[in-house]
């Protein structure tokens, strides 16, 4: 992997997202494939958990808002499903590697193989590179996209999800472990897009509400022209500021898009928003990225 210049790192202030190609090995990213095959391989869900993943929002709000299992998850390994595996007594209707949209929130903390890839040498250098300096890892999810019905994830923020104040403060480590096409799909982005603030909130409801978690402010409707796609080789790396706004489609095609990411927060005069559904933990402090 070749160096980091200046020159890309203003090209990432300016866009609000980066391309590095062929950030990890192959051999890198086949290790956190297998590891994920054996994490499926011993999972047990409980049929309450049997929540199915999706970004609309009505279905978000029901999906996850109604669940613990999504609210408590910062802080765990745990398993979210695509849309129509599972029956309504929550048995599989195809076989469970097929089923599972992602799994996350905490396996750069618990998993050794993701939190070796989370502090690697090359990642805490491109953190420097970039200036940051008390980085902490808020979250990490292992994403699936399987081949066709990997839902699509609608136009989004990440600071929607993961607000801070300042903002400005949240990346997301985005690292492709197989090749994201625009068939499978890959990210897109509208250029730019990050240097508007936010419009959208998903807080903690009020205690007593029938959802967990709402949204407060309203998406706006995006021009689909402006966006453009980044498909991007196995072992690639997307650098993704907090504010850039983003969506991948429906994976049509036949392969999966196998995907490992993770977000950092600059801690350094930054306050985490206690409306977040994710929160720290005494179990798990958010971990320095640098050790």
């Amino acid at each position: 992997m070749a160096s980091v210049t200046q020159h890309q790192i203003q090209k990432f202030h300016k866009d609000g997202f980066l391309v590095l190609e062929q950030f990890f090995s192959a051999e890198e990213c086949d290790n956190m494939r297998s590891q994920i095959q054996k994490i499926v391989a011993e999972m047990e869900v409980p049929p309450h958990c049997r929540t199915a993943f999706s970004t609309r929002e009505e279905e978000q709000l029901q999906a996850q808002g109604s669940s613990d299992y999504f609210l408590t998850s910062g802080d765990k390994i745990r398993f979210f499903f695509e849309k129509g595996v599972l029956d309504e007594k929550g048995n599989f209707l195809v076989p469970k590697e097929k089923s599972v949209s992602k799994i996350g929130h905490a396996l750069h903390a618990y998993d050794p193989v993701f939190k070796q890839i989370t502090h690697s040498p090359k990642v805490q250098e491109l953190g420097r590179k970039l200036g940051l300096e008390r980085p902490v890892v808020v979250q990490s999810m292992y994403i699936f996209k399987q081949p066709g019905i990997g839902g699509e994830v609608t136009p989004h923020q990440d600071a929607t999800f993961l607000h801070t104040e300042p903002l400005g403060r949240i990346l997301g480590f985005w690292i492709a472990l197989e090749d994201a096409t625009e068939e499978n799909g890959c990210l897109w982005f509208i250029p730019g897009s990050h240097t508007n603030g936010i419009t959208r909130r998903m807080v903690r409801a009020a205690s007593g509400a029938s959802t967990c978690v709402e949204f407060v402010g309203s998406e706006p409707a995006y021009n689909k022209k402006q966006f453009i796609p980044l498909p991007i080789s196995k072992g690639g790396l997307i650098l993704i500021h907090g504010e850039v706004v983003h969506k991948s489609e429906l994976n049509s095609s036949e392969s999966s898009r196998h995907v490992f990411t993770f977000h950092v927060m600059e801690a350094k005069g930054t306050t985490w928003s206690k409306e977040n559904w994710l929160q720290p933990t005494p179990e798990l402090p958010f971990p320095s990225l640098y050790t």
